[in-house]
């Protein structure tokens, strides 16, 4: 029997209309040319899928499908709006600053249009099992949408997430050990053994350093974050990876070097 020759991946660009944004949402879906769609494909969501292309994104995936370390897995790479802080964030609360105030509506968009136009378009009416990923602010809606919706989901990419998302300002009262919005919904939600967690940072992503702990908060919000999955009942090693990139710094460039890690880390 002759081996299965290894994937190309395309992309092509879609334009969908939201009624619960109130715009056109572009999309970009790096799919590959061979895979088995309608029964052993993988699901990936990328936030701020404007950045894929800088990203190389489609090289990325050319090169894991050659040397067969990842295979069946379509990634949709959803562009930003203009709104893109009050459509990114938590969806059942706001920061500080009222920003995130369309973080519900882009759930809807993602269960209610996104969701089914991915499945119309490729005939997949059931993944293997689909996944979201993030950069930065995108990283956390990323993680917001799948810890919200365990039922849909069984991995998440948090690249440079925006962990730090907090109910007070630093000179209102803030209280590291409650304030932080992901961190709390961590502590009040159940154990779904089957989530799966990646997280990136690096070390030059910020110098921010608010508890003057010698640690930027990038770094310190995101082993912070992993520390309240542990509590709930996940395993630091099986269920969590942690990419620490020395001098990965918070843009597109570093994600490009922590991204092939993800993919062979979800779907190797």
């Amino acid at each position: 029997m002759r081996n299965k020759m290894p994937e190309d991946v395309c992309t092509i660009t879609y334009s969908v209309p939201s009624e619960f944004l109130k715009r056109d949402v572009t999309l970009d879906f790096f799919q590959p040319s061979a895979t088995d769609r309608k029964s052993n494909t993988s699901l990936l969501l990328i936030n701020d899928g404007q950045d894929m292309r800088k990203l190389g994104m489609e090289a990325i995936l050319n090169n894991l499908y050659q040397r067969r370390e990842i295979h069946n897995l379509l990634c949709v790479g959803i562009h930003c709006g203009e709104d893109r802080k009050n459509e990114y964030g938590t969806a059942a609360t706001r920061d500080f600053k009222g920003r995130g105030a369309k973080a519900g509506l882009y759930n809807r968009f993602v269960f209610s249009e996104l969701l089914p136009f991915i499945q119309n378009r490729t005939g997949v009416l059931g993944f293997k099992e689909k996944a979201f990923a993030g950069f930065s602010l995108g990283g956390l809606s990323a993680l917001d949408m799948v810890w919200n919706h365990p039922e849909e989901f069984m991995k998440v990419g948090v690249f440079s997430g925006s962990l730090w998302w907090r109910s007070k300002a630093l000179d209102d009262g803030y209280i590291e050990s409650k304030d932080r919005i992901m961190h709390a919904q961590v502590r009040r939600g159940g154990y779904y053994p089957w989530l799966k967690f990646f997280f990136e940072a690096g070390t030059l992503d910020e110098t921010e350093d608010r508890n003057h702990n010698g640690i930027i908060d990038s770094i310190d919000d995101t082993l912070g974050l992993i520390d309240e999955l542990e509590r709930k009942g996940y395993d630091r090693h099986k269920d969590i990876r942690y990419l620490e990139l020395k001098d990965g710094r918070h843009d597109v460039e570093t994600w490009a070097k922590a991204m092939p890690e993800f993919l062979k880390w979800g779907w190797g």
